[in-house]
């Protein structure tokens, strides 16, 4: 019989939620597509030679560097390394930005330093409203790259401004959350599977 004590209730209420929301997103058709095309362009911009920038706050820039190591490193199969850097590990040019420019602009100044038009960001909002990665996908479209967001809610202003909007289903940050890693984990898996197809998993 389960367990009725108040940190196993709460587990148990977390997962509810958690298997809801998956059964949510794994019925969202749109949602799927979206996925689908975005995952595309990865792949095509790393055929064309192409890197990944990925940027967050709080949890979700340890989501980024989470998601740059398997790129850089592999997630289910041995293969070469694909370039993909966190803009979220540099403490020199983190703060140098914050303090001349704004903390909304550590991402964006970044990127207009290092992107190029055969490469794509992906931003981390669970809210849709992080004025930092706002100013990101901004600066994606100055510099004509595409952009992808994972984001929760309603999507904020991020879903207006990416190019491709993951919009992660659920009513609380930590369950939008860990549907961000599921998204990361399935893109990095796709790209390894179309780009290195010979490889054993």
């Amino acid at each position: 019989m389960p367990s009725t004590s108040p940190s196993s209730t709460i587990l148990q209420t977390n997962i509810t939620q958690s298997i809801k929301a998956q059964e949510t997103l794994l019925n969202d058709r749109s949602l799927l597509e979206v996925f689908a095309s975005a995952t595309s362009h990865v792949i095509d911009r790393y055929k064309a030679g192409g890197r990944l920038y990925i940027a967050g706050n709080g949890g979700s820039a340890a989501d980024a560097q989470h998601l740059a190591a398997e790129f850089v490193s592999k997630l289910a199969r041995d293969r070469n390394p694909l370039p993909a850097e966190a803009l979220t590990t540099d403490s020199s040019i983190l703060t140098a930005i914050g303090n001349d420019y704004g903390y909304e602009h550590v991402f964006s100044r970044q990127l207009i330093a290092k992107l190029g038009a055969n490469d794509v960001f992906l931003g981390i909002t669970t809210s849709g409203k992080s004025k930092n990665i706002l100013s990101a996908l901004e600066a994606c479209k100055r510099v004509g790259a595409k952009s992808i967001v994972f984001t929760g809610f309603d999507g904020g202003p991020a879903a207006e401004l990416a190019d491709y909007a993951l919009i992660a289903p659920g009513d609380r940050t930590s369950t939008i959350q860990e549907l961000h890693i599921l998204l990361a984990h399935s893109i990095c898996e796709s790209v390894e599977s179309a780009l290195f197809p010979s490889e054993e998993s």
